[in-house]
C-alpha cells in the first residue's frame, strides 16, 4: 500500500502529492522511464477542462460499469 500525502493550499485545494522516496525508488524500478514521462499541455487541459465541467455537475457523470454495460449491450 502507497502511503502519499497531499499538499494543499490555503484554502484547501489540493496542490500536490508527495510520495516518499523509497516508494518513488520501487516504482521507478518497476516501471523503467516513468520519470521521463512528459504529459502533454493539451492534455493537463483536457483534464482539467473536465474536471471543472465534472463539479459544476457531478449529476451529469456516467457510472462506468454502467456506461460499459450500455455499451456492450449494443454490441
Amino acid at each position: 500500500m502507497m502511503h502519499v500525502q497531499y499538499i494543499s493550499d490555503s484554502t484547501g485545494q489540493t496542490t500536490g502529492v508527495f510520495i516518499p522516496i523509497e516508494e518513488w525508488n520501487a516504482l521507478k524500478e518497476k516501471f523503467k522511464g516513468i520519470e521521463d514521462l512528459i504529459i502533454p499541455e493539451w492534455q493537463i487541459k483536457e483534464v482539467r477542462e473536465r474536471l471543472s465541467s465534472y463539479q459544476k455537475s457531478p449529476d451529469q457523470a456516467l457510472d462506468f460499469d454502467a456506461a460499459m454495460d450500455d455499451i456492450e449491450s449494443d454490441l
